[in-house]
């Protein structure tokens, strides 16, 4: 069994404690915690599995590190606070553990991460033995492996458009949606997450990453944003009262250019509220959807509806992006230590399902 530590019980780390505790390959060793309230809860108790685990919440990071997990799930933000995460993630790193984390962007194709960034993965990496794999939780396989797999279905391919169509309204997590995003502040508020630079540098490597894979040369990436305001008050279950005349909704496209064109395109299409943009995208059953759309012959559309935590679809994105991480863990334990991407770790069969896990890979550098 793997010793594995989930590191932030958030969104993603709920998701993660369940993943971690279904694996049949996976131990729970800890969970780390920051808050005093949670400090001490039971880990099954924090990840919603109904039961309890025999795990305690902890906030002693150098204490969990020391007892030598071989795995740790890093699902602390990074949103606000990237070079504090990244600082956490090279400490489990050069303690020798695999570490898989949604929370650095630009690793998501690290051969093109500034170098600030890379290379104190490696140094760490090269000290400790451990390795690193990021991928999104946008989440990562929609705007990665599931559009490339697909792709080969075509006969031939003029664009790949990944897209996250998602009503917020049943989104806990106030401060991401209001401040980051900027839903329910006036439409002169420039939201951190969509300001110019800020979604190419997000959802770039991406882009980079497919672009690899596909033998393309990215000739530059562009951005594209649209906002509407809230028509009326509307109010959520999760995050009280948005006001009519603030921002509702925002629409936006990281857009790959090759030959002038944008051939590869992430695209965003998020609402706080169904009757806020109604001409815009929507999924199918009003809620949420990713989608990967292939233009060319044949046409191919590809939507994947998650539902968890009650059937609610955001928690069902944040369960897939943290299964993926989680489902990568014996593949990269079994490999040797490097700096993985998407393109290295293999999208198996569930765990304990019918499916043979995959070889070790080659290391990345």
């Amino acid at each position: 069994m793997i010793s594995t530590v989930v590191w932030g019980t958030g969104n993603v780390g709920r998701a993660a404690i369940r993943a971690v505790a279904a694996h049949p390959a996976l131990n729970l060793a800890s969970v780390l915690v920051h808050s005093p309230e949670k400090t001490g809860r039971d880990a099954g108790e924090l990840g919603g599995l109904g039961r309890d685990v025999g795990v305690a919440a902890r906030d002693d990071v150098e204490a969990v590190l020391a007892e030598g997990p071989r795995a740790v799930v890093y699902a602390a933000s990074g949103d606000i606070r990237p070079e504090e995460a990244l600082a956490d993630i090279l400490r489990a790193v050069r303690a020798g553990a695999v570490v898989v984390t949604p929370s650095l962007y630009a690793l998501y194709d690290p051969e093109s991460a500034p170098p600030e960034l890379r290379e104190p993965v490696l140094a760490a990496v090269a000290e400790g033995g451990g390795s690193l794999f990021v991928s999104g939780v946008d989440p990562g396989w929609g705007n990665d492996v599931l559009p490339l797999l697909i792709s080969g279905l075509g006969t031939t391919v003029d664009v790949i458009r990944c897209q996250e169509i998602f009503d917020y309204s049943t989104y806990d997590q106030p401060d991401a949606v209001r401040y980051l995003v900027g839903m329910g502040q006036p439409m002169d508020y420039e939201p951190p997450m969509i300001a110019p630079t800020v979604p190419a540098m997000v959802w770039g490597g991406q882009l980079r990453l497919m672009a690899r894979a596909l033998g393309l040369e990215l000739e530059e990436i562009r951005e594209t944003l649209e906002r509407r305001p809230l028509q009326e008050t509307v109010r959520t279950r999760t995050m009280g009262a948005f006001e009519a005349g603030t921002q509702g909704a925002v629409r936006f496209e990281v857009q790959g250019i090759v030959g002038g064109e944008p051939r590869l395109v992430v695209e965003h299409v998020t609402r706080v509220h169904p009757s806020c943009a109604p001409d815009w995208p929507t999924p199918p059953d009003g809620v949420g959807a990713h989608r990967v759309v292939i233009e060319g012959l044949p046409r191919i559309e590809v939507t994947v509806e998650a539902m968890d935590e009650d059937g609610n679809r955001s928690a069902g994105g944040n369960a897939t992006a943290a299964a993926r991480l989680v489902g990568a863990i014996d593949w990269l334990v079994d490999a040797e230590p490097g700096l993985y991407d998407a393109l290295d770790v293999p999208l198996r069969p569930a765990a304990g399902g019918l499916g043979r896990p995959g070889e070790p890979g080659r290391k990345r550098s």
